[in-house]
């Protein structure tokens, strides 16, 4: 499967390599790159393809196994699950806008020109709208 090769991770980051491998698996359930009963990576194969211990994959899927994204059982292999959309806290709009503000001061701190990060934002927000109406339809 091509999870590994789309997926790239940075020893020198301070994000934790198994954080930054949730993230990006998660970042690609989001988007529909799998449906559920699809099978991911095992973990010592996507290990290999990272170059990183099995350890650090498993602790990233089992982080996604807690959020409801993937089932994974010995033997089985790790399976995307069907999940539905969690009702989100009182605080999630608050803290989802401090984390994009920091982003793009991060961003921003990096060289990044303040209208590439606003035509990214505004990227990231069509595609998801895209997404959105085509699962209501």
């Amino acid at each position: 499967m091509a999870t590994g090769s789309t997926i790239r991770i940075d020893l020198a980051s301070p994000t934790p390599a198994y954080r930054q491998i949730a993230n990006a698996v998660r970042a690609e359930l989001v988007a529909g790159a799998f449906q559920p009963g699809d099978q991911l990576p095992t973990v010592r194969q996507l290990a290999m393809d990272l170059g990183v211990h099995h350890n650090t994959v498993a602790e990233a899927y089992r982080l996604l196994c807690e959020e409801g994204w993937l089932d994974m059982r010995r033997r089985h292999g790790v399976t995307v699950r069907s999940r539905q959309a969690p009702a989100p806290a009182p605080s999630a709009q608050d803290a989802f806008a401090r984390r994009l503000q920091e982003l793009a001061a991060e961003a921003s701190a990096e060289g990044l020109a303040t209208t590439t990060i606003a035509e990214t934002l505004r990227s990231l927000a069509l595609r998801l709208l895209t997404r959105t109406s085509a699962t209501e339809d």
